[in-house]
């Protein structure tokens, strides 16, 4: 991950960091690249757990965005 997309990374402070490096891993950096993907995609990635979901749909809810499911 190049020091611009850290800089630019939007996702919650708080997500641990297994989800952090799952997402990373899957190419998602922003939390406007989750918007209208389905929550259950993202629980496939490992690392990713019910905390995690939870954090990042809370974020995305401040965001006025959403997981496709939704």
């Amino acid at each position: 991950m190049s020091e611009k997309q850290i800089k630019e990374s939007d996702m919650p402070e708080k997500l641990a960091k297994p989800a952090r490096r799952a997402l990373e891993g899957a190419g998602y950096f922003r939390l406007e690249q989750l918007a209208g993907v389905p929550e259950e995609e993202i629980m496939k990635l490992h690392g990713m757990g019910p905390n995690a979901i939870e954090k990042l749909r809370k974020a995305l809810a401040e965001k006025g965005l959403a997981f496709a499911d939704e």
